[in-house]
């Protein structure tokens, strides 16, 4: 029963076409990689656009700004009568609580854990008994007095809508949120805690209107179209600072956003009265209570020369924007009189937003001499990895590969441990090739893989699992009859760089 948001000229919301043209232009000079935009005010959206290859259809990885679906659920449960904000963690899982828990423990209460107040210093590494972990994880600091921001915590919310509903954390929020809003359950996407609990700290796919669907609900107080979806009290906590959060800027000095404070599994901004949801590489939902916006994002936020956070430069752009916003509401007219040709230089924009085309470089005096050819590691153990952060691939190891060369493709066939063996299709003419992996519940599917011979002898692979912020980078390096597999690119944000792998032709 999705209803359509209204799409409107900038200029009839109160808003310059200009000035969020000037926003993209920013955004894309900003070093940032932009994926999705949406720009929503007085209910209707006034700009909206994607970089191909994303797609307003396309979910994305939406890492921690999860949480804030995570806290709904929590709060619709609230809202049900079904959990209390005052109920103490022990007294909803006793099963796995310790037999002797702490004076600190005993205190630990639902509210505490929506506004990262567990009173922790660390969390446990998710394992089947996650939940027992958490709770005998040492609480050194009395609930609600300290901040540490806790992911497994924010996990622990969608546990205990489960344990509170007895039924499955997406299951519910489709019944009680999806389809109350208009998002598409079908196109919702999970990663799993160990005991089959949804990740609540980061585990979520969905669309870029999903999450400014998810955040008008705030924005509205509690209601979506009449319908009330969230209590007002819940709403009110939830968008307002519940746990100071400076002790961010210990560890975290760059992002700045990030020091001012934070509700229930949502942060405070710099503005006055604006919050947001927040995932890394930039994954934002931004309110704007007083200029009645909703600006939605999703990116690759990336470092900027060491001078700010990776994200923390978006939101700054984000903040001059708004700025222009409040220089505007102050004229009090609104709508604002038609400006014909700067919405039309929005709209074209907007239409034609893409990222870089790959190289071209198809051409290489050694190609012929390993088209079809079958190399296989070096040591006998499985090696190559086409995968990512995020992206579970339909081949995560290789003992042998071969590629064959055609006009603007080349196919790389990988061989598993068992013999069996799985075909990709390279892009090799400037475009990238969709390639469709796994089953139709994976959480991501679409692979998108260009190559060009940088050099001679390297013959360089982008995959790009488009549902997710990540491209591996593997360059293949060929030398007589070996070829050394090296991932290249800047150190990743989780992780590291694996040591190359190496391969020799088959006789």
């Amino acid at each position: 029963m999705r209803k359509e948001f209204e799409r409107v000229s900038p200029e009839s919301v109160g808003l310059h076409s200009s000035d969020i043209l000037h926003l993209v232009e920013a955004l894309e000079k900003s070093g940032t990689e932009m994926h999705g935009l949406m720009v929503m005010r007085h209910g209707k959206v006034a700009a909206e656009g994607w970089w191909n290859p994303f797609g307003p259809g396309i979910r994305h990885g939406l890492q921690s700004h999860t949480k804030t679906y995570a806290a709904t659920g929590l709060g619709i449960a609230y809202t049900e009568g079904l959990v209390k904000l005052d109920e103490r963690i022990i007294d909803i899982f006793p099963e796995d609580a310790p037999a002797e828990p702490s004076e600190n423990l005993k205190l630990l209460t639902v509210r505490d854990v929506l506004c990262m107040g567990c009173g922790m210093d660390t969390m446990p590494f998710p394992t089947e008994h996650w939940i027992r972990d958490f709770l005998a994880t040492p609480v050194v600091h009395k609930p609600g007095t300290a901040y540490m921001y806790n992911s497994t915590g924010s996990s622990l919310l969608c546990a205990i809508v489960e344990k509170k509903t007895g039924r499955k954390f997406n299951d519910y929020l489709t019944e009680k949120l999806f389809n109350r809003i208009g998002i598409d359950p079908g196109n919702i996407r999970w990663y799993n805690m160990p005991d089959g609990t949804a990740m609540g700290g980061g585990g979520m796919f969905a669309t870029t209107e999903d999450n400014l669907r998810l955040m008008k609900v705030y924005a509205d107080g509690g209601v979506f179209e009449g319908e009330r979806i969230l209590a007002e009290d819940y709403v009110k906590l939830a968008t307002s600072n519940q746990n100071d959060s400076a002790t961010e800027a210990i560890g975290n000095p760059l992002a700045t956003d990030n020091h001012l404070g934070y509700g229930f599994q949502i942060w405070m901004c710099k503005p006055e009265g604006v919050y947001r949801a927040d995932g890394a590489m930039g994954q934002f939902t931004i309110v704007c209570p007083k200029q009645d916006l909703i600006i939605a994002i999703n990116e690759t936020a990336q470092t900027n020369k060491g001078e700010t956070h990776w994200a923390q430069n978006t939101l700054n752009l984000c903040w001059e924007y708004l700025e222009k916003v409040d220089e505007t509401l102050k004229e009090g007219v609104d709508p604002l009189p038609a400006d014909p040709e700067n919405e039309d230089i929005l709209k074209r924009k907007m239409a034609a937003l893409a990222l870089p085309n790959p190289q071209y470089q198809p051409f290489s005096p050694c190609k012929e001499a390993i088209n079809g050819k079958k190399f296989c590691h070096k040591d006998g153990n499985v090696s190559l990895k086409l995968m990512s952060f995020m992206a579970p691939a339909p081949v995560e190891n290789a003992r042998a590969f071969t590629f064959c060369f055609e006009a603007g493709t080349a196919v790389l066939d990988l061989e598993q441990e068992d013999g069996s063996c799985q075909s990709f299709r390279i892009g090799t003419n400037g475009t990238r090739v969709t390639n469709i992996c796994g089953a139709e519940e994976d959480q991501t599917r679409l692979l998108l893989l260009d190559g060009a011979w940088v050099k001679e002898n390297v013959f360089k692979v982008n995959a790009r699992w488009v549902e997710t912020c990540f491209v591996k980078k593997l360059e293949f390096r060929f030398s007589e009859d070996e070829c050394e597999i090296a991932e290249v690119g800047n150190k990743p944000v989780f992780g590291k760089l694996p040591d190359p792998a190496h391969y020799v032709k088959e006789a």
